[in-house]
């Protein structure tokens, strides 16, 4: 398939116009061809296909079920708008549970219908009760390498979530990170944790701002152990609620184009209407599109990266940082950028393609179509 007279970001995510040519679902060349099955699009853009990193549902399907039908409906969600690789992402839960959530995800790879996994987000349970947000608080333990090591036999995992600050943290991450990402979250870790985590592991964060200490003056908290940590990449909620616009703002100064991940962070509800549900056992409930739980704390959101990706473009955010940061960065954060988060020879043919008022026109995945 050739899709031709495109505008699209090069592999510095400078944008260019040209031809795009794919082969058995790589990119096979980019440049001009000619002959070929074509796709014309003169007028439109071609971004690579988003990578939502951290998702926990979709249209009442819950990653945690358990139930590969619920890892397929999340799955064809996301590929409708724009996403072509995903994270499931668990919950605090009892290990049996957290185990079945594996096991639904591993039966899934390779078998997916829409969106590609790239491996399990293991949100919990190894968090701070004080910063537990949304998490199950009586299912909160202490980190066990075995665990995980067990949970990455059923489906590899690509995070595991945690606190700096609980007994043994530094030495699971030391093991951890020798077959996944960890990232701080859930977290009421110092400055001076969090950074001493940065040397002992942990690379990443989970949804910046959110869920963990504040950056202040003279107690700069996580945020402030990230910005003064150069390889640490950061997850960021765009959907103008759980960070605001001017936050978000500060954020991509101070990180740059390359460190920061938007998230979707979203629960069962997402693609639903506002009302009461039920997400891993708790009462949720969403009004304008925001999840929280019966005493009014923040429980995830209901947006997508699509959604999020406009935002930002709204925001002030460059055209350039906004891609990236939907697409290489979380590529990036999860080890997964040598096939998917940019259109390179080599690459996957995972493809979103946009008009120019930012509506979605098509999602190639490989050389399949995902009509809009």
């Amino acid at each position: 398939m050739l899709i031709r007279n495109a505008r699209f970001p090069d592999k510095d995510f400078n944008f260019i116009k040209g031809d795009i040519l794919i082969e058995n679902g790589l990119i096979a060349g980019i440049g001009s061809f000619d002959g070929g099955d074509c796709l014309d699009a003169e007028g439109l853009t071609v971004l690579p296909g988003f990578v939502d990193i951290h998702i926990h549902g979709a249209l009442l399907a819950d990653c945690s079920s358990g139930n590969p039908d619920d890892v397929q409906t999340v799955s064809r969600f996301l590929l409708s708008k724009g996403v072509t690789s995903f994270c499931p992402t668990t919950m605090t839960l009892p290990h049996d549970q957290i185990e079945a959530a594996f096991s639904a995800a591993g039966q899934c790879v390779g078998k997916e219908e829409g969106a590609r996994i790239l491996g399990v987000n293991m949100e919990g349970p190894y968090i701070s009760h004080e910063k537990k947000g949304a998490q199950a608080e009586e299912f909160i333990r202490k980190p066990d390498i075995g665990e995980l090591e067990k949970l990455n036999s059923l489906c590899p995992v690509a995070l595991t979530d945690i606190a700096p600050e609980v007994d043994g943290a530094l030495r699971y991450a030391e093991k951890a990170s020798l077959f996944c990402t960890v990232s701080a979250a859930h977290t009421a870790a110092t400055f001076e944790q969090a950074s001493d985590a940065f040397r002992h592991g942990f690379t990443h964060v989970t949804h910046l701002f959110n869920a963990m200490t504040p950056f202040l003056s003279r107690e700069p908290g996580v945020p402030g152990a990230v910005f003064d940590s150069e390889n640490v990449t950061a997850e960021l909620i765009c959907d103008g609620c759980h960070v605001h616009p001017s936050v978000i703002r500060s954020a991509f100064r101070l990180l740059g184009e390359d460190r920061l991940c938007v998230i979707s962070d979203a629960l069962p509800p997402a693609g639903e209407p506002d009302g009461e549900y039920d997400f891993s056992g708790q009462k949720i409930i969403v009004r304008d599109g925001l999840a929280r739980l019966p005493d009014g704390t923040i429980a995830g959101s209901t947006t997508n990266l699509f959604d999020e990706f406009k935002n930002l473009l709204s925001f002030g955010i460059s055209e350039k940082a906004a891609v990236k940061a939907c697409t290489i960065n979380p590529a990036k954060a999860v080890k997964a950028d040598r096939d998917i988060g940019s259109i390179e020879i080599g690459k996957r043919a995972d493809l979103l393609i946009i008009d120019e008022n930012k509506e979605i026109v098509k999602v190639i995945k490989g050389e399949r179509y995902c009509e809009k």
